[in-house]
């Protein structure tokens, strides 16, 4: 089994913590986001990866040098092979996962890298294939599938009018990656664009067209990280399921001076309490050290350092430094506010 994973996206919507770590890489709850969904994927299609390839995007894209050693070290850690393939041109889905057609063979999984979730269902890898999607109470904004006995019988994009609120959250299946791979590439020699770019539901429907069935994969948690907000909420949900999961993410080793830490929280090695109040739901990077704070509901990267604060709401990148009364702050890498 192969998992291919599309993140050569800017994430704009994120910034200013996209302007130096990609958005895949943020962290949540200690993790970076591609990490946590590559392990999500091993646990729900129960087979052994032999490879994992990233589609990013140019360093003049955001991309620090150092980001295909971060994401090798992430396959290392599945026993899987790291492959790292370049998408020079922001020219839609299925132009993205064409960047590593190499890889696209036999079983594989192709997830874009803005979304977690939690699912307990077992892969049916008889199937042609899969579309993993969740019941949304506003199905408008997202991308549809429609059934009829158990098979996806159309992919309706945005829909204006009801036709089913079973979105795509953004992670396939396919039984045989060369026939996904002959069909995008079909769409790029015949210049098949929607809205300018080549689109992967294009290439869904052709091989619809010619037989091949796709069954639903019902997740019961999606997870977006698309902007500031929702990327807080994101981790503040993680932390729960893995309160309820009975994982212990404090780390032993966390100096606690006259401080409390309400659970469920992430505190990485060499952190440092001192007159603080930390959680619920904060996930608190690597050597920081928070002095005089109260901090709830918050994403706090690495070596950070903290004073005189009152934090909900609040995402802070690497390595910045804090001082001051607001609440619901947005702070990317590298700044000081003092």
């Amino acid at each position: 089994m192969k998992i291919i994973v599309p993140m050569a996206g800017i994430g704009s919507r994120l910034r200013p913590h996209t302007l130096t770590t990609p958005k895949p890489l943020t962290l949540i709850a200690g993790k970076p986001i591609v990490q946590r969904l590559v392990e999500d994927i091993a646990g729900v299609v129960n087979q052994k990866i032999d490879e994992i390839a990233f589609i990013i995007g140019p360093v003049a894209k955001g991309f620090p040098g150092d980001t295909k050693d971060r994401l090798m070290k992430i396959a290392k850690k599945l026993n899987a092979k790291g492959s790292v393939y370049v998408q020079e041109q922001a020219l839609g889905t299925a132009h993205a996962i064409q960047c590593a057609k190499d890889a696209l063979d036999g079983p594989c999984v192709v997830a874009f890298a803005d979304t977690l979730f939690r699912a307990d269902f077992k892969l049916n890898a008889e199937a042609d294939g899969a579309i993993w999607v969740k019941q949304v109470e506003d199905p408008k904004a997202f991308g549809v599938v429609k059934l009829k006995d158990g098979i996806i019988t159309d992919f309706v994009e945005k829909p204006e009018e009801f036709v089913s609120d079973l979105a795509i959250i953004g992670i396939y299946y396919f039984k045989e990656g060369s026939i996904l791979r002959d069909e995008i590439q079909y769409l790029l020699d015949n210049d098949i664009k929607e809205k300018g770019e080549y689109q992967l539901t294009n290439a869904l429907e052709n091989m619809k067209q010619k037989g091949l069935k796709f069954v639903p994969g019902k997740v019961d948690e999606w997870m977006d990280c698309g902007n500031k907000n929702v990327t807080v909420q994101t981790n503040s949900k993680v932390l729960e399921l893995a309160q309820s999961d009975g994982v212990d993410l404090v780390s032993e080793d966390v100096v606690l001076n006259n401080s409390t830490i309400t659970e469920p929280c992430y505190i990485g090695k060499n952190v440092v309490l001192n007159n603080s109040n930390i959680g619920p739901y904060v996930s608190l990077g690597e050597g920081s050290v928070i002095d005089s704070s109260t901090i709830k509901n918050s994403l706090i990267q690495s070596k950070v350092k903290i004073t005189n604060a009152s934090l909900d709401n609040a995402m802070i990148g690497h390595n910045s430094k804090y001082n001051g009364n607001f609440t619901s702050v947005s702070i990317g890498d590298y700044t000081e506010l003092l």
